[in-house]
């Protein structure tokens, strides 16, 4: 009698195979955040980061929210908006810096600092050209892991909070040199633009970027006549196809620059900082060639400008001659349009704090996103910035390397 043929199935149930573990994702567990809204006290900041109704949101998402009193008034939002959004309000710098996480616009004052403690997190501009080594010591002493939002990417390499600001100033910036030229603050008496038979006003831009951008094209609108300098022939290139027309562009050369700025009406300085600075590259003996009464805007200021003669002015104080030129050096100048920068902001930092809550808190977030985590330079002690380490000669450790070793 012959055997039976096992099938494959009787096969397999015979024989000794163990089923393999797996591990399953763990959902990560939801963080609640606790944030601190202070009210700014440095350079006449109006801006406040979060709107009301980014307030309501988080609040419902069970996040607490801290307003400092009268914070949010220079954007014309009212404590009962806050208030009523769901938020605490409390009435001194000491109360809301009690919270976990601090979100405000200006870099923290050496008083605010004081005011801080281990384990917080900070995120502000950081204004490399203006940082003082006191602040960034106190910082480190605290350790506090703070983030500039300058710095900050989002998922495809962009700055959505430096062009967003950078939207606003460079429509903002044709409206304050239609201010300067005018006669009644002592310019030269023309119209920012052309009339029929009268030459048009000459409107020379430092830079090809975003704020390039938006100036051009106000200026462009309003007949002006436009010349554009950068030393990248990419931003140039991508500067004539964003404006959709010809325009005078070039490469920054001493003796092309400087014969242009002789017949300047206005000049806006927009050059973005690079390793960490802006580079000064309109000469003080260039300025002294420029026409009387003529209007230097220098908007990188608050990375050291990109002018020689340029000195950061305020919002009560924003000008000043030098060899007759008028100077505008405003740092926050998307301050003088706070409501409408308050809601750009806001729009920025509400989705990315819910994505940092999902993630499991700011830390989470820092070492699962790489865009989020090149905001940081000060981490638990640690400086963690190349730029900022270069420009006051210290040691810094590589974020990246700290992830490597967290894992």
């Amino acid at each position: 009698m012959t055997e039976k043929k096992k099938t494959g199935f009787e096969a397999l149930a015979k024989s000794s195979l163990v089923p393999q573990e797996q591990t399953l994702e763990v959902r990560k567990r939801r963080h609640a955040f606790f944030i601190g809204l202070p009210k700014e006290i440095s350079l006449q900041e109006n801006r406040i980061s979060l709107t009301p109704d980014a307030v309501a949101l988080l609040v419902n998402n069970g996040h607490d929210v801290w307003v400092e009193t009268k914070a949010g008034l220079g954007s014309k939002f009212t404590d009962k908006q806050y208030s009523d959004a769901g938020a605490k309000i409390v009435y001194s710098p000491q109360e809301v810096y009690q919270a976990d996480v601090i979100l405000k616009i200006e870099p923290p004052t050496q008083e605010e600092i004081e005011l801080m403690h281990a384990g917080q997190t900070l995120i502000s501009a950081l204004q490399l050209g203006h940082l003082r080594a006191e602040s960034l010591q106190g910082l480190l002493k605290k350790k506090v892991t703070a983030l500039a939002y300058e710095f900050i990417e989002d998922k495809v390499g962009g700055m959505p909070i430096i062009r967003a600001m950078s939207e606003i100033a460079g429509s903002t910036v044709l409206l304050i040199a239609s201010e300067y030229l005018s006669t009644n603050n002592n310019g030269k008496g023309i119209i920012l633009g052309g009339i029929t038979g009268v030459p048009p006003t000459k409107v020379v831009i430092i830079g090809a970027g975003t704020v390039a951008e938006y100036a051009a094209r106000a200026a462009l609108g309003l007949g002006a006549e436009v010349q554009i300098y950068d030393n990248h022939l990419y931003k140039l290139r991508r500067i004539k196809h964003l404006l959709g027309q010809q325009v005078y562009t070039s490469t920054i050369d001493t003796y092309t620059l400087g014969d242009a700025l002789k017949t300047a009406d206005v000049v806006i300085g927009a050059l973005r900082a690079e390793k960490g600075r802006a580079r000064q590259v309109i000469t003080e003996e260039m300025v002294t060639r420029m026409k009387p009464d003529s209007l230097i805007i220098d908007l990188s200021i608050d990375q050291g400008g990109c002018i020689e003669t340029s000195e950061i002015t305020t919002l009560s104080k924003p000008v000043f001659r030098k060899h007759d030129v008028i100077h505008y050096c405003v740092p926050n100048v998307a301050s003088r349009v706070a409501h409408t920068a308050t809601n750009a902001l806001s729009n920025i930092f509400t989705p990315t704090i819910l994505r940092a809550a999902e993630e499991g808190g700011v830390e989470a977030m820092i070492f699962s996103h790489k865009w989020f985590m090149k905001g940081v330079y000060t981490y638990k002690g640690g400086l963690t910035n190349e730029n900022v380490a270069r420009k006051f000669g210290l040691k810094y450790k590589n974020i990246e390397l700290l992830m490597a070793a967290r894992f």
